[in-house]
């Protein structure tokens, strides 16, 4: 994905789309580390790499994934366990995963795999994750030439998507694969500060010449003049009106992607509610919430010393078919995901901002507080599925399920 966790408040906090799940049937996967070797580096600007990972044949069912979903990396850095999340930057292609990194400012783990991988280092990559994809589920996994029923009966041709910055990893990949498909036509709304910041700049030149009357990629600069004046200068509201009113026909688009930071990608979803544009019709994934929890300040939560005699709550969890319970202090205000990591050290999860939804697990007792979600429908709320990363008890005894 973008990179799907806070560093110093600074890193993408990428993430799953809290606009809606794969409601084409792609099931839950537990998401499972395996270690991967790098096959290549590709530098993508000055600052953003594209690693790509070989996938072993007897992995490659445990990698499938649908344009949108992204990967976590591991890696030990200055001696912590820090885990980061990346959207995979290409259509499906067994034997392969493919990630773009940027370098963000004071990133632990950004600015590491710029300056450190190459093409033979071994790391860990978590199983594909995510729901940041398409409801009409033009591509299979793995299968790009697979054509589901549901889209031959919409009729769904017209697709738009809006990135900022790093937020092109997840859209490439989704542009990528809707254009395997005939007739459909794709807008791209990109926004940089300069040329010289745009990730992908040939792959999306490459592939405006192989679909030259299919994808128009719109690229808005802010400290660029370009030749017309609505694609020079800051992505905002008043130029999104501009856009939407004289560029992308908008009540004729079948789906909408928005990827980049918290600000921008409200500032669309307002101006297409404006404009009557229905909510299940836009798929969204943050890279910034501009508001970074406490969870999102480290990779392996944060120590808790419980004192067995004073105020605990008790947490039980299931994971893999096998209890575990842990006392938290009142006092603390620990999250459940901290609270299960201190005796579970496998407890899934990515980002801990509230951003990427693999930490998700279901309430079976008792009640919590979540403090964010960006990456739950109100359908998984209502049926008691919380972010355990963001997740807080507020009865003395809370039981949650992460196999449900």
């Amino acid at each position: 994905m973008t990179e799907a966790t806070v560093e110093s408040g600074a890193e993408n906090l990428g993430a799953e789309n809290a606009g809606g799940g794969n409601e084409a049937g792609q099931a839950r996967r537990r998401a499972v580390f395996h270690t991967l070797a790098v096959s290549q580096v590709r530098k993508l600007t000055d600052n953003a790499i594209e690693v790509s990972f070989a996938v072993p044949e007897a992995l490659q069912d445990e990698y499938d994934y649908v344009a949108g979903q992204y990967v976590a990396l591991r890696a030990n850095i200055e001696g912590q366990d820090v885990r980061r999340s990346y959207s995979i930057c290409e259509a499906p292609t067994p034997g392969t995963i493919k990630v773009g990194i940027k370098r963000d400012l004071g990133g632990l783990f950004s600015n590491w795999a710029n300056d450190n991988l190459a093409a033979g280092f071994e790391m860990d990559v978590m199983s594909p994750q995510g729901v940041f994809v398409s409801k009409h589920q033009l591509t299979g996994m793995n299968d790009p030439e697979k054509v589901s029923a549901e889209v031959i009966a919409t009729g769904a041709d017209h697709f738009v998507a809006a990135a900022a910055g790093s937020g092109i990893t997840p859209v490439i990949a989704i542009a990528k694969s809707l254009l395997e498909h005939p007739g459909t036509q794709v807008d791209l709304i990109y926004a940089n500060r300069a040329a010289s910041d745009v990730m992908f700049l040939e792959d999306l030149a490459d592939l405006k010449d192989r679909y030259p009357t299919r994808l128009a990629v719109h690229h808005v600069l802010s400290r660029e003049q370009r030749q017309a004046p609505i694609y020079s200068g800051r992505l905002d509201a008043e130029k999104l009106a501009q856009i939407f009113e004289y560029i992308i026909d908008v009540p004729n688009v079948d789906e909408w992607f928005l990827c980049g930071p918290f600000e921008l990608v409200q500032m669309i979803r307002d101006e297409l509610s404006e404009r009557e544009v229905a909510e299940e019709r836009v798929r969204f994934e943050l890279f910034s919430t501009g508001q970074p929890g406490e969870g999102a300040q480290s990779s392996a939560g944060r120590p808790v010393e419980v004192d067995p005699e004073g105020d605990n709550f008790e947490i039980s969890f299931v994971l893999d078919g096998l209890s575990g319970d842990v006392k938290s202090p009142k006092d603390a205000r620990e999250t459940v995901l901290n609270a299960a990591l201190r005796v579970r050290p496998d407890v899934p999860f990515a980002c801990a901002g509230g951003v990427c939804g693999t930490c998700r697990a279901k309430v079976t007792c008792g009640s919590v507080d979540m403090a964010e979600n960006y990456a739950l429908e109100k359908d998984d709320v209502d049926n008691g599925y919380v972010l355990t990363c963001q997740a807080r008890p507020t009865s003395d005894k809370v039981t949650v399920d992460f196999d449900a």
